[in-house]
């Protein structure tokens, strides 16, 4: 049985009993039915507001989802693309990174300005040397160990 459905079997109920509505205790027991009546007509009302939420809600998710697998389909497209384009490019290239002792900046540069010996900070424009020459007796020492 649902709350609206006792609700209105109680109010028969204190009809059926003759309920005197000028004694304290009569009143009393009306006002509390009406209020029980008015709690179990707003409960059912926030039911049905939470049944068309639910559905409202169940076609927002699958509008999402339509968009989530056109954009997804699309991603694909790109991401084919762009593999492409990586497979034709140099895969062996190092990055080499450092940090600057001036304003302690990270910087990332590649073998060739490795080869130049030198690269200017970004940040502070500090120039920053390198001396391969130990770099290179070490990877010798290393092999023969």
């Amino acid at each position: 049985m649902e709350i609206l459905e006792k609700v209105a079997y109680m109010k028969g109920l204190a009809e059926g009993l003759g309920l005197d509505t000028k004694s304290k205790e009569g009143r009393l027991l009306t006002v509390m039915i009406d209020i029980l009546d008015d709690i179990a007509l707003e409960l059912q009302d926030i039911r049905e507001d939470q049944s068309e939420m639910e559905e409202c809600l169940d076609a927002v998710s699958d509008d999402l989802s339509d968009v989530e697998s056109y954009i997804y389909e699309m991603d694909g497209e790109y991401d084919d693309e762009d593999e492409d384009e990586e497979e034709d490019g140099d895969e062996d290239e190092e990055v080499y990174e450092t940090t600057c002792p001036n304003c302690e900046e990270e910087i990332f540069f590649d073998e060739t300005i490795l080869a130049d010996g030198c690269v200017e900070c970004p940040n502070c424009g500090e120039k920053l040397e390198f001396d391969l020459g130990d770099e290179d007796e070490d990877e010798e020492g290393d092999e023969e160990e």
